[in-house]
């Protein structure tokens, strides 16, 4: 029998590395854990880019450096959770790393103090269907789920809980949670948030979410339409503002109409498949098209009524899928939005 034995107190921690592969066209996140002495700062770590779509085998070291750490909640004690970027061993940022592209946008931009809050859709799966969804057949028509309560509503808020108290404890920015339209189907969101902040604890808080579902032999995705047909898709409406916008009603219209003059190089870094989603349907409007309306759902970006009757706030671009990288859509918004107001001298 294999026997741990104590020798004294603990002198090290867990640092769990955890970055984002190069799958396509829907990255995935990967991890490792490395034991560190008490005390000691978080290293840079090489990994095998071979397995992880990101180098050839004759060519396989990847660098791991970490830019965001936060406290394990699953292990507990000093342990850490570690974000990190992914570099070639030359020093520079591997092309798959998304968040290196956002950094320069972001500094650039400073001065606007862009705010971000991302409300993360995603589904739980068990046995090849979504949890709730019967061996057979389907559900009761989407309706009574969204935000509801029961046994015969609900699905999966024992995980649901366990992903909210762990971002938590994490320090986490995460502003609430909801169940969402179809079985199996919740939300989660983020912020709110800087450009870089909202995108490292959105990956970590995905991270967690994974994490947790395993332990219950439960699956999440992404998927924008996880089920064809008369069911909702999975998106992460993305509310943003800047000093400008929180402050007067003309930079809201200005960044709305920065968004329609890219609409179409928006919405092809909004996430994976997105076509499937944004039909004009269940509460999108069609990927091919932009709108902008107040209080509207069926929008491309959705002025809240509250926002209008203040003259001042935020907006909510509906069209990024629940797949997004997150640090690319900062990217996007950021540099479009803060590049129209600065033109217009509304900053």
């Amino acid at each position: 029998m294999l026997r741990y034995v104590s020798k004294g107190p603990t002198l090290s921690y867990k640092a769990e590395y955890i970055w984002i592969d190069g799958t396509e066209p829907t990255a995935r996140l990967r991890s490792k854990t490395r034991i560190l002495a008490d005390g000691a700062e978080l290293p840079d770590w090489s990994f095998d880019g071979s397995s992880t779509n990101q180098a050839p085998g004759d060519r396989s070291d990847c660098v791991l450096k970490p830019v965001f750490s936060c406290p394990d909640p699953i292990r507990g004690g000093d342990n850490r959770l570690v974000l990190c970027e992914v570099f070639l061993v030359d020093g520079t940022p591997h092309e798959t790393n998304m968040r290196a592209t956002l950094r320069p946008v972001a500094e650039q931009y400073e001065a606007q103090d862009s705010w971000y809050g991302i409300e993360q859709e995603y589904t739980f799966f068990k046995d090849g269907r979504p949890l709730g969804f019967p061996e057979r057949g389907y559900p009761a028509p989407q309706g009574f789920y969204y935000c509801g309560v029961g046994a015969d509503e609900v699905f999966g808020r024992d995980i649901v809980e366990a992903h909210m108290d762990a971002c938590l404890a994490a320090g986490l920015k995460l502003s609430g949670i909801n169940a969402e339209v179809m079985p199996g189907q919740w939300e989660f969101q983020i912020g709110p948030a800087g450009p870089l902040e909202v995108g490292d604890h959105m990956w970590v808080a995905r991270w967690l979410l994974y994490r947790i579902a395993e332990d219950h032999d439960v699956s999440a995705t992404l998927d924008p339409k996880p089920v064809e047909g008369d069911w909702n898709g999975a998106g992460a409406h993305t509310n943003f503002s800047t000093k400008a916008m929180r402050e007067g009603y003309d930079a809201i219209i200005t960044a709305c109409e920065a968004l329609a003059e890219k609409a179409q190089e928006h919405v092809a870094g909004y996430g994976a498949d997105i076509e499937r989603r944004l039909t004009g349907m269940h509460e999108t409007a069609p990927w091919s098209e932009f709108s902008y309306g107040v209080s509207d759902r069926g929008a491309s970006v959705r002025i809240p009524w509250q926002v209008e009757v203040d003259k001042q706030g935020y907006i909510e671009d509906r069209r990024p899928n629940a797949n997004i990288d997150p640090y690319v859509v900062a990217r996007l918004i950021t540099g479009t939005c803060c590049a129209a107001l600065e033109k217009a001298g509304q900053v």
